[in-house]
């Protein structure tokens, strides 16, 4: 039976949106599908204003219940770094899986992230590890993207690019502008596909 897989992720101006786009084509070359949700705003409509962010477009389901994960076999989690971390909308999301983590309802599913930062150095590693524990106490499975699935794209010097072992990542620029490149979209498509594999071969 194929595994059932949720991408849920957190996308202030699109960049994290665009992978998780990427990682779900990536699932279903590799011959599976899922559904996608969108962490939940927290600050105000006058905050965002003023950050010149769009807000969350309505074609993709809040996730507003913990519960709603319970049905999945596993998460790819898409996460925009703050300061080397998790931003407050994640933090607000898990702070709600006290019910989850009580009952053991997440335990034994399997989990990958991929991050968005402003720049080099700029902490795609340390978000990942930083959120390794929540899975951890949770009993989530980490499953990195390793080198084996797009060495060629990581391993390429020829320009600045995000993705590692970690995850598929982008970089963002300071002001937003920069999209996702070609080859970041790739890292996060071959993610996305070796992702389902791994879940399809232990949950299958």
């Amino acid at each position: 039976m194929a595994p059932k897989i949720a991408i849920v992720f957190y996308s202030m101006y699109g960049h994290i949106r665009k992978l998780a786009e990427a990682e779900k084509a990536g699932i279903e070359k590799a011959g599976g599908t899922c559904d996608m949700f969108q962490i939940p705003e927290t600050l105000p409509k006058e905050v965002l204003a003023k950050m010149y962010a769009p807000g969350q477009p309505g074609d993709i389901p809040l996730l507003e219940d913990p519960a709603t994960l319970e049905q999945y076999d596993a998460f790819l989690l898409g996460i925009p770094t703050r300061y080397g971390n998790f931003p407050a909308q994640w933090k607000t999301f898990w702070d709600k899986t006290g019910g989850q983590w009580m009952k053991g309802s997440y335990y034994g599913k399997m989990a990958g992230f991929f991050i968005s930062t402003a720049s080099l150095g700029g902490g795609q590693e340390s978000t990942a590890i930083a959120a390794m524990s929540t899975l951890t106490h949770h009993g989530i499975i980490y499953v990195p993207l390793g080198f084996a699935k797009a060495s060629e794209q990581m391993s390429d010097l020829a320009e600045v690019h995000g993705g590692s072992p970690w995850g598929a990542g982008t970089f963002t620029s300071g002001d937003g502008s920069r999209q996702p490149s070609a080859k970041e979209l790739e890292i996060a498509n071959a993610q996305g596909a070796s992702f389902y594999e791994t879940v399809a071969k232990y949950t299958g």
